[in-house]
């Protein structure tokens, strides 16, 4: 099942924010570490509405039990450091999109031992740094169910004995 991850989040109203597109989307939400404020703080629960019954939220202390309690998942690390660009990455269903804290993003040293799973949304003004977290992660989920649902209909197409070309790998 496609998830998001957010590790340390610190701004409340951008994880509320997450947390309703999570809903909406029926994907797993990760918050893994000590956040920047606490998850029944006000601005969160403003920013999710009245959508957090509907949210699949799972907390982990760590990177660590995120892995182990996702083995099957590919995560994918977003970082305006990546140079490997969203819309050419091959979505598939298990993954984990893992985000950084706002202010710092994710480590470099995580960043360079998964560097061929770095991702990056690029930006065209070289004056802005980065986007903010909740667009960011807005970007990605919807580009990974977009495929996603490319990938399905095609399959249904296939299966139900209307004609397909095939590609190599």
């Amino acid at each position: 099942m496609l998830s998001v991850a957010l590790i340390e989040p610190e701004i409340p109203q951008n994880t509320g924010n997450i947390a309703r597109l999570c809903a909406a989307t029926r994907t797993r939400l990760h918050v893994v570490g000590v956040t920047g404020f606490r998850m029944d703080d006000r601005a969160v629960r403003r920013a999710g509405l009245d959508y957090w019954d509907e949210v699949v939220l799972e907390r982990h202390r760590d990177l660590n039990q995120l892995i182990r309690s996702e083995p099957e998942a590919r995560l994918l690390y977003f970082s305006t450091k990546g140079n490997r660009q969203f819309w050419d990455v091959k979505f598939a269903a298990n993954d984990c999109l893992v985000f950084g804290p706002e202010t710092r993003g994710l480590p470099e040293s995580l960043l360079r031992e998964n560097w061929e799973r770095c991702v990056t949304i690029p930006m065209f003004n070289q004056h802005v740094r980065s986007l903010n977290l909740a667009n960011a992660v807005s970007i990605a989920l919807y580009e990974a169910l977009r495929q996603l649902r490319a990938a399905n209909l095609h399959t249904h197409s296939s299966s139900s004995g209307a004609s397909s070309s095939s590609s190599s790998r």
